[in-house]
């Protein structure tokens, strides 16, 4: 299977937070299941939405079409519909005017927001009939998605942020050849050394991209957190404040840039060090060929230890279907999730496998003894740990944790300032949110 991507671009949309409610729409083996549908007249044809550009848009491609060749009885149409944001909001309006697709691709920060409009259904029944074997899901990632007892959408490209860094700057900086323990190692040691060893035109570290992400992260690093589980919004408190100084200090301090790519400015060697997905591991090493060595370490710990959230998209499949285009979107679900496939679409693209027996495999595990920037996301899954409420479920909660981001690492304002204002905002917008969770027994 010939996959080459790199991660697209990933946004929220706010569904709930629109004013619009959304109405239902009225094996384990690489070959699919046991339960395959009947083609009485011809394949069953169902419409797949994805959401991932460029590359990573023609890894998709393939592996809808190693599907459809691996059997008759299922045609899968894949239809890209523009970023995460653009294919919810289009998702919004075909659900209103009942003429969605059968199945489409859910990111860390709206699947949930579909789950709570009853837009899409539980798969447990399905995956049964299919023989999914799913115990051997990665435990974490698979439970992200269960809601009541019930699984509403299967892991596919999922990810963490990763701390990406040029090893011949480092070498040329004196620097060992890792990625810094601490931020208070990378802000007193690595960054004065790079600062004085790279072309005064480069930057040490760019912060740019998935900002909301990555400060999930800062932040648990810090001793804070967005919010807890039952949407009290504690971005603002004490501890949340002092990680917003230190981003804001980064900027004071000259060592960090705020960019709008920070990912093209890595790989056209204006940036020295970033934090991004791990999605985006093949599209950075494919753009370094020839030009830099890359190294990739785990994300550095801050005064209250390590923090790091998963992240990445899973699949769903639309309420509403006919019993045979469910099973039949169970049997594509099932194939792009199974261990073979996985393994081969983490190889080709940085995404961690979501499954058990893909990471042990001698295919797998021979890959990343002679590709170990590809084993640092595994080692680091076991350390991280969902993200909070007010980003994940919380109508475009993501945009606004990322706007109050912006505007303390471009216009210098005051975290504690920001931070309450985007905590009130957030409050606000978890009304609907925790209404509708009491709605379903949630």
């Amino acid at each position: 299977m010939n996959l080459r991507t790199r991660r697209g671009a990933l946004s929220a949309a706010g569904l709930l937070g629109t004013g619009i409610a959304l109405a239902a729409c009225g094996g384990d083996s690489a070959s699919g299941g046991a339960s395959a549908p009947a083609a009485s007249s011809g394949p069953v044809k169902l419409v797949y939405w994805g959401a991932f550009a460029a590359n990573l848009g023609k890894a998709q491609e393939e592996v809808v079409k190693q599907f459809n060749e691996s059997q008759k009885t299922v045609s899968v149409e894949h239809q890209f519909q523009g970023s995460y944001e653009e294919l919810a909001n289009k998702l919004t309006a075909a659900l209103q005017a009942k003429q969605s697709p059968d199945i489409a691709v859910l990111s860390d920060v709206w699947w949930y927001k579909f789950y709570l409009n009853k837009a899409i259904q539980p798969l447990d029944d399905l995956m049964k009939a299919e023989k999914v074997d799913t115990k051997d899901y990665v435990d974490s990632l698979f439970n992200e998605y269960v809601q009541g007892g019930k699984s509403y959408a299967l892991p596919f490209a999922r990810s963490t942020p990763l701390f990406y860094y040029n090893k011949d700057a480092y070498k040329k900086a004196g620097l060992p050849d890792r990625a810094p323990k601490t931020w208070d190692e990378f802000a007193k040691d690595f960054a004065p050394k790079l600062k004085g060893a790279i072309d005064p035109k480069q930057f040490v570290f760019a912060n740019g991209g998935y900002s909301a992400w990555i400060f999930q992260g800062v932040i648990w690093q810090f001793g804070g957190a967005y919010s807890d589980k039952d949407f009290k919004m504690t971005i603002g408190d004490p501890k949340g404040v002092q990680a917003g100084e230190f981003y804001r200090d980064s900027i004071k301090a000259g060592w960090s840039q705020s960019v709008k790519n920070d990912t093209d400015e890595f790989k056209q060697m204006n940036a020295v060090n970033i934090i991004n997905s791990t999605g985006s591991l093949v599209g950075i090493l494919d753009a370094a060929k020839g030009k830099f060595e890359v190294g990739t370490g785990f994300l550095p710990e801050g005064p209250a230890g390590f923090g790091c959230p998963t992240g990445g998209a899973g699949v769903a499949i639309l309420s509403g279907l006919a019993k045979e285009k469910q099973q039949a979107s169970m049997q594509y679900i099932a194939f792009a999730t199974s261990p073979k496939v996985q393994a081969v679409w983490s190889q080709q693209t940085g995404y961690m496998p979501v499954r058990k027996a893909a990471i042990e495999s001698k295919e797998m595990q021979d890959f990343i003894k002679t590709n170990p920037n590809f084993k640092t996301a595994l080692d680091q899954l076991p350390k991280t740990k969902f993200q909070d409420s007010a980003r994940v479920f919380v109508p475009n909660g993501d945009q606004i944790l990322s706007k109050g981001l912006e505007r303390i690492l471009v216009n210098q304002e005051a975290p504690s300032t920001v931070f309450k204002e985007v905590a009130d905002t957030l409050t606000k917008e978890a009304e609907p949110v925790i209404k509708a969770r009491k709605a379903l027994g949630a």
